[in-house]
Parts: structure tokens; sequence; C-alpha cells
């Protein structure tokens, strides 16, 4: 089957990265390396000043040394002089280019980084790991060559564009002998960077593609070793390869054909100039020592075929670079500077919120008030909105209309260390850094101490299993012999350690049996900061045992109240039918401990009137 180039998030409908963000980030590259780019700059046009005089001074002080002139031997000197500093200017092109390149590559990288961390998870997940690893570590590398590689063809330009001069005051016939073949080169040079562009855009891509089929299986190693479809994983990893064999042959096909039609074009230029040279001199128009400038300045000249690898290497960082800028045009959250009100339970409002991501709205118009200090349980069927409501709340993602009030204070406005150590998280699948089970727990805005460790691993049921590992709470997290539902638990231990004013569960039970459920609930009543608990829930024992229940139906609130009330409305049982049995949902559940007091639950107060008209 045939290799089928996916379109990667950040292109055009014909799969070609747009170069404006292209240009943008090479311009701020240049502008950052400055410094260097000049130096760069300067020490080639110096170098290329060197290698224009050289020809000139060599032919001078042979024409002195034939005429045995008195002042041969100074010109020996000077040509000596040259040729030295011609040598060591190079040297130190090397050596910035060197240093230019590396500094570049790292801001870019770095910049990048910083961006995809700065923004909502959700934003950053249409780029697959191993498109995004590629873009930070080959594609930034080659953009950070272009700086570089632009005073590199600037200074470039200077020694032709003077050699071809210095021609003209040898001699105006043996000059045009030259530029009669310059339109057939540029030409050649259009071509190839018009021809390149495309195809190495192409060839960046299906790289990322491998990349990414390749973490893919990494990630799903014992489900490929469980089902025996090595072979099969194997050929879907390297399918692509026919793709990317195609388009760098084609890449180097245009390369080596700009390389070639310069070679011969540039030669016979050369020969051109020595052939009207030599007619000139046979004519007494030019001496022997002005005969071999000319023919070094030819040579000089037709360096300009050279610049098909400078070119190639502009063209590549610019390709790279719309690649990385799609990274740096990611949007970052927003944080204030503001702080929340000394005194608060963790009131959560949200005024007209509403989500759209990848073209698709996920959440509409919600209006919701959730009291604080109460437990609330956000139910509804997959795909509802529940995940995007929950990232919402917490500001893991900004929404695109409305706004999220924490105890009257928009999040987006509070500063991001604030929010973070009002605001704790516990997901389904949770993930850990490397570092002991104890940074596991005690990392976040702030890091908790051993007490808290300690107190939120046994309120998270976690203590037990921990205390039978190697090393108790130093053993490394990464690699430890842990079950899902251990991990989840050590999820809990961490966003307990963290709870502040909002509490928020993603799901975070889903791998726990019943029993350890009812600890962790009793737990999270008892032991665990009071504050107001945001709970993603699929089981109905989640949601009876909550204070009040959001219900989602299509990024919608279709009503807010409690479970015994919404129980009866057919509906709403038929969202727990897939994932629980009736049996599950007592007629009349027993209400969960307060930590402290909470105010009535209103259907109008808490879901808005159109949630409230719903829940009656």
């Amino acid at each position: 089957m045939a290799y089928k180039r996916p379109r990667p998030s950040g292109t055009d409908a014909g799969g070609r990265v747009p170069t404006g963000g292209a240009h943008r980030l090479l311009r701020a590259a240049v502008r950052r390396s400055a410094t260097r780019t000049a130096a760069i700059l300067l020490c080639s046009v110096a170098s290329a000043g060197a290698a224009v005089a050289s020809p000139a001074v060599v032919g001078h002080t042979l024409d002195l040394l034939l005429d045995r002139h008195s002042d041969a031997t100074s010109w020996v000197v000077l040509s000596a002089v040259l040729l030295t500093a011609e040598v060591l200017l190079d040297t130190a092109v090397a050596l910035l280019t060197g240093v230019t390149n590396a500094r570049s590559t790292a801001w870019l990288r770095t910049g990048a980084l910083g961006r995809l961390l700065a923004t909502s998870p959700d934003r950053a997940s249409p780029l697959p790991p191993g498109d995004v690893a590629t873009r930070l570590s080959v594609n930034a590398t080659e953009a950070g060559t272009v700086p570089a590689a632009a005073a590199a063809l600037t200074a470039s330009l200077l020694g032709p564009a003077g050699a071809v001069i210095a021609l003209l005051f040898i001699d105006v016939w043996v000059a045009l002998a030259f530029l009669a073949g310059l339109p057939l080169l540029v030409v050649v040079l259009r071509a190839f960077a018009r021809n390149s562009s495309d195809t190495v855009g192409r060839y960046q891509q299906i790289q990322s593609d491998i990349a990414s089929r390749l973490l893919e299986a990494l990630d799903g190693a014992r489900t490929i070793a469980a089902a025996g479809t090595e072979d099969r994983e194997r050929a879907r990893i390297l399918q692509p390869l026919a793709g990317l064999d195609r388009e760098g042959r084609r890449m180097w096909r245009i390369h080596g054909r700009a390389v070639a039609n310069s070679q011969v074009l540039l030669p016979l230029l050369t020969t051109a100039v020595l052939g009207v040279g030599g007619v000139r001199l046979a004519a007494g128009a030019i001496s022997v020592g002005e005969l071999l400038a000319a023919s070094r300045y030819a040579a000089l000249a037709a360096g300009m075929g050279a610049l098909a690898g400078l070119l190639g290497a502009i063209v590549r960082g610019r390709s790279a670079a719309a690649r990385l800028a799609v990274v740096q045009d990611l949007p970052a959250v927003r944080h204030g500077e503001g702080t929340l009100p000394h005194e608060g339970s963790g009131t959560v409002e949200m005024r007209g919120v509403t989500v759209v991501r990848e073209g698709r709205t996920v959440l509409t118009d919600v209006h919701l008030v959730v009291p604080g200090g109460t437990t609330a349980a956000v139910v509804g069927r997959s795909g509802a909105g529940k995940s995007t409501l929950a990232a919402v709340a917490g500001l893991l993602t900004e929404p695109d209309e409305g706004c999220v009030l924490l105890d009257g204070v928009p999040l987006h406005s509070l500063a991001r260390d604030r929010l973070r150590q009002e605001v704790a998280y516990a997901f389904e699948r949770p993930v850990f850094l490397a570092g002991t089970v104890a940074d596991a727990i005690a990392s976040g805005a702030r890091r908790a101490s051993a007490d808290e460790i300690r107190t939120a691993a046994r309120a998270a049921g976690a203590d037990g299993f921990v205390q039978l590992l190697p090393e108790r709470y130093e053993s490394p997290v990464v690699g430890a012999p842990l079950s899902g539902g251990e991990l989840q638990r050590l999820g809990l231990a961490r966003a307990f350690a963290h709870a502040g004013r909002l509490l928020i569960l993603d799901d975070a039970t889903s791998s726990l049996d019943t029993a350890t459920e009812r600890q962790v609930d009793r737990a999270l009543a008892q032991e665990v900061r009071p504050g107001t608990r945001l709970v993603v829930a699929h089981r109905i024992s989640s949601a009876s045992r909550a204070d009040l229940v959001i219900w989602l139906e299509g990024g919608r609130v279709r009503a807010v109240g409690r479970h015994r009330d919404l129980w009866q409305d057919p509906a709403y049982r038929s969202v727990f039918a897939a994932s629980d049995v009736p049996s599950e949902a007592p007629a009349q559940p027993a209400p969960t401990p307060k930590q402290v007091p909470r105010a009535p639950v209103s259907a109008d107060v808490v879901g808005g009137p159109a949630a409230g008209r719903a829940a009656r």
C-alpha cells in the first residue's frame, strides 16, 4: 500500500506549512544573534577583501619579479600577509559560525519548549509526541543555522562581485566574457531555491511521522507483544520510508542538478576569460601578471557556484523554522498578578463558558455556580464535555468565551503560583517523572513536607503498598512495580497533599475497587483540607455521594441537582446504564460528611434558570 502523507497540524489545505511564522521566528533569531552575526559578516567581508586583493597583489608581484624591480621583496611580503589574513579570518568565521549555530538553536528550542509547556494541554494535543520531538530537536537545529548562513551568503556574494569589478579594471573585454554567462547561473540558483522548498518540507514531515509511529509503538510495547503483532507494527512504523526515500532522492537530485549546472557553467566562463585574456595579452593590452590576476579573479568569481550549498541550508532552515513556529505560536494560558481573598471557601462560578476545539464546540454557554465547600459530581455520556469542564474550572485550558471565577476572582487574573496553590488535580492516568515516590507526591507549586506526604498517602490508601517497596518512600517511582490502581492512588495522594480551595478529580478513582473508593471518600471528607470538590464521575456510587450533580449533555448543562432527584428522570438513569448496575443506585443516598457549613443548594442558583427548570 502506498504511503499517504498525513496533513500535520499547522498546515494549509495543501499540506504546506505557512511561512509567515517562519520569517517572524528567523528575524527574531537574527536579531538575538546580531552581534555574532555581524562579526561573521565582518570577518567574511574582510576575508573576501583579502581574497579579492590577493590576485592583484600576486600578479603585480610577479611583474616586479620578472622585471627584477627593487620593490619586489616588499610586495612578496604583502602577498604573504594577505594569504595569512585570509586563512585566519576563515578560521574565525568557522568558530563564530559554530557558536552562533549552537546558541541560536538553543534559543529556538528553549522558546518552543517554553511555549509548549505554557499552553493548555488540549491545545498541544493535536501535535503527536514524536512530531513535537522532531520539531524541537532536528528542526530547531536546522533553523538555528539560518542566521550564520545568511551572513555567510551575504559575504559570499561580495567576493565574486569584487572579482568581477576587478576584472573590469584589468580589461573590459575579459570582464564581459565572464558576465555573459551570469544570467544562466541566476536561473539555476532560482530554480534550486524554488524546487527545494516544497520537497524539504515534505521530507521533514515524513521524518516526524516516523518518529510519532515509533513512540506510539514504544508506548504500547506490552500490547504489541501480547498480541504478537511485532512484524505488523514494524511494517507500520517503516511504511513512510518509501515516501522519505522518494523525497530524499528528489531533494538531492535538485541539489545535484544545481551544483552540476553551476560546476559546468562556471569552468566554461573561466575558460572564456582565459581565452579572451590570452588574446588581449598577445595584443599587448594586458601584462602577464594581469593575465594571472584575471585567471585568479575568474576562479574567485566562479565561487558563486558554492552559493547553492548556503542557499540550500537557508531553504532547509526556513522550512524547519515554519514547523517550529507551529509550536511557538501555541497560545499561552493567560495569567495575571492577582491574589484570592484571604477568606474564601472555594466558590466556583462559570459565566457563559464556551469552549471550541479543532472546530468543534465542546462546551456551550455554561452558566454554573458551585457553592464553596460543596462536592459536585460531573456526569454525562462520553463526549459530553466532562473533562473539558474540569479543565476549564482550574484553568488548565481557557474558554473561548465567558470566564470562570474562584471566590469571585477571575482565574486568568490570578498569578500562576497562587492559582496552582489553590487548585489541585488528580487524573485517571497520572504521570510521574523521574524521582522517588516522595518526590512524586511532593511535586507541585510548593513542595509538600514529609508529614504532608505521609498524611496524603494514607488518605489516598497508598501508604500500605509504598511501605512494601524496597526503599519505601525513597524508591524510584519510574519502573516501580505498581498496578494501575496503585498509580491512581499515588496521583490522588499528590492531589491531596496540594489540595487548596478547589480539588478536581477527573475520573481519578476509576481503577479503584469499591472498598478503596469508599475509604478515599471518607478520607477526602475528614483528612484532606476542606474546600470545594469537583468530581468527574462515571459510577453511580460517586454521583450518589455528592452534594449535587452537574448533568452535561452535548456540551450543555442539562440539569443541576441532587442525585436522588435527578434519578427520577429515565434519561439521567440511562447515563449510567452502560457502566453501573441499577442496584448501585440507592433510593435515598446517604449524605457525605461535611467539614464546613454548606449553603443550601438551589437548582436555580447552582445551574442557572434553565438548569433549575430542568432539575425540577
